[in-house]
This record gives C-alpha cells, structure tokens and sequence, in this order.
C-alpha cells in the first residue's frame, strides 16, 4: 500500500476528504521525522515505537576494488513494533 491508498483507506473510514487524509498523512510523517531529528523517541502504544539509533563508525571495504575505507559514524531511524501490531501480522 502506497500513500495515496492510505490517504483513500483512511478518508473512506472517517469521511475526512483524500485530501485532507493525505495532509494529515504528511503532518504525521513529518513530525515523526522532526521528533526523531531531534534525539526524541515516538510510541504509539499498540503500535509501535520510532527511534533514532546511532551507527558508530566503522571498517568496510570497496566492492569493485577490495580497498579498505572508513564508514564514518550515522544516525538512522529504527521502528520497534508493539504487542498489538505484531499480533495482527501472526
């Protein structure tokens, strides 16, 4: 399911416009985004939790060329799914 199916999904469920849907869409990406760029976590209980994780620094090596060369240090999102997500997926 892509964005656009959601926002259909969603505006169906609440009688929200796919307009509006997809705006609220955007608002909450966003602001998960936002959060997460600012060190925070988001739980949706139920659902799950955002986070941001740290990647040290590191070793790797050039595929096509088998040099060694330094992975430097990143910060990426994480998502930890809840109790109740991962009981509807079983």
């Amino acid at each position: 399911m892509r964005k656009p199916e959601l926002a259909a999904a969603i505006a169906e469920e609440t009688g929200l416009t796919k307009e509006k849907s997809n705006e609220v869409i955007t608002v909450i990406t966003d602001q998960i985004a936002k959060t997460l760029s600012e060190g925070d976590t988001v739980g949706l209980i139920g659902f799950g939790t955002f986070s941001r994780r740290s990647r040290a620094e590191r070793k790797g090596k050039n595929p096509q060329t088998g040099a060694e060369l330094i992975i430097p240090a990143s910060n990426t999102a994480a998502f930890k799914p809840g109790k109740g997500l991962k009981e509807k997926v079983q």
